[in-house]
């Protein structure tokens, strides 16, 4: 069986990420995503109403014309985890494909609601939801299988979906830590890692997510995470004036853990903005989480005003608010926060726990440093970094070509830069660069099988 990899997205950048693996005549598409700072570059910019050319033209989102080379039909579109870069590009391209977009429930839920967003086109592709753990029968040759495998990331509900073929398994590896010990949800399924390499015909290749490859050592669960929220919070528990925390609004398992130190240190806790009202909420309403207790969400400006309000009032002392605004985005809650452009008044002495890092593009590390700047002249200290990543580090990767032993491992999610330490540790593994690491660009081909 012909055995086929287009590179479409992601492949030189971090961000839009989209990958279509041809297996004979069936062809299954992994992740429609979007670089966002491709977009917040522009000023005001609706991606919403948006033509997908546009887009393209911009670098938003994936150059899918590659595709018409392909000689098969497009029976899947499977997005990884609901990260916008994994997700934001389903309303602007899906459409062209007559096929289901299957991913596991949260991330489904996800989608609909970036589908129900869309102002521009009309997505009526089929929404599938499939557990991890689970499979399906690609193609009608019973020959081609799609199979989720349960990994831990930054979001809850990510899966490797791992395409089953006679000629051995093709991993999509984005994106994932190998957490042994998540707040929520199960471990990485190391073990059907194992399984998968050694079964049949093995591994015939890995797309895997280089964004720490050049960091030693391994990623820390986020049950550490946990344990570092607690420490910063408690350490400001006789602390009487404001604390505020930001981090990724979709990284569900850190905002419960901001929401249990806040209770435990006296406070209220208050999630505020568009994003952390939909992400918390989705989770909540699909059991994924439960907040207990009293726990506000706010997401549209007047409501988001009047919680500040009422914290100004009722003196903020009481209340924590977990706001959006991590990187610095300009129309997110913490920025605006800065800006003084809402009725919280931050005060000198008052506390900013930076519950994420600084995704290392030169666009986020510049709005980040106008946040901070901001909020430090109005005498805010700064608690950075307390965090830890959804991506796999150098031990990560060693401990994934060891289980998987793919024949053909394809490094991802990262520039040219980003991706030569993989290569490096590939070639100490006795892999050889362009015979086995390939190394690809995207809107490329790789032909694996012919």
């Amino acid at each position: 069986m012909e055995i086929e990899i287009a590179t479409l997205g992601g492949y030189e950048e971090v961000g839009r990420q989209m990958t279509a693996v041809r297996a004979g005549e069936d062809i299954v598409i992994f992740d429609m995503g979007l670089n966002l700072s491709k977009v917040l570059i522009h000023d005001n910019v609706e991606t919403e109403s948006m033509h997908s050319l546009d887009l393209i033209d911009m670098g938003a989102i994936p150059d899918d014309r590659v595709m018409s080379e392909l000689e098969g039909d497009v029976k899947a579109i499977v997005p990884t985890h609901g990260h916008l870069d994994h997700i934001a590009g389903i309303p602007k391209l899906a459409h062209r494909y007559d096929a289901p977009i299957v991913s596991a429930p949260y991330t489904i839920e996800l989608v609909r609601q970036q589908i129900e967003d869309e102002g521009k086109f009309q997505v009526d592709n089929d929404l599938v939801k499939m557990k991890p753990g689970a499979s399906m029968a690609i193609g009608d040759s019973e020959q081609v299988e799609l199979e989720f495998v349960n990994v831990t990331h930054s979001i809850i509900d990510a899966i490797n979906p791992v395409l089953h073929t006679p000629e051995g398994a093709v991993v999509y590896g984005l994106d994932k830590r190998l957490d042994h010990d998540p707040v929520i949800g199960d471990p990485v399924d190391m073990d059907r890692f194992r399984e998968i390499g050694r079964q049949d015909e093995g591994v015939l290749a890995y797309i895997e997510d280089c964004t720490n490859a050049g960091s030693k050592g391994r990623t820390p669960s986020e049950s550490y995470a946990k344990k570092h929220v607690e420490d910063t919070l408690k350490s400001m528990e006789d602390y009487t004036g404001g604390i505020i925390a930001t981090t990724f609004s979709s990284h569900i398992a850190r905002v419960k853990t901001l929401v249990e130190y806040a209770r435990e240190i006296g406070r209220q806790p208050v999630l505020l903005g568009r994003s952390m009202e939909k992400y918390s909420g989705t989770a909540e309403r699909l059991d994924f989480v439960d907040f207990q207790g009293d726990v506000g969400m706010y997401g549209h400006r007047k409501s988001v005003d009047r919680a500040f309000k009422r914290i100004m009032k009722e003196g903020k002392g009481n209340f924590l608010p977990i706001v959006t605004g991590h990187q610095g985005e300009p129309r997110a809650m913490l920025t605006r926060m800065g800006r003084g452009e809402t009725p919280y008044e931050i005060d000198d002495g008052d506390k900013v726990v930076f519950s994420a890092s600084v995704i290392p593009e030169p666009t986020n590390e510049g709005q980040r440093y106008q946040s901070e700047q901001l909020l430090r002249m109005q005498g805010a200290r700064l608690y950075d970094d307390i965090h830890v990543s959804g991506h796999l580090r150098e031990e990560g990767h060693y401990e994934m070509l060891q289980a998987l032993q793919p024949q053909h491992p394809i490094p991802g999610h990262q520039t040219l830069k980003g991706r030569s330490p993989y290569v490096d540790l590939a070639k100490t593994q006795g892999y050889k660069l362009g015979r086995d690491v390939h190394v690809t660009q995207n809107g490329s081909t790789i032909q694996l099988v012919e």
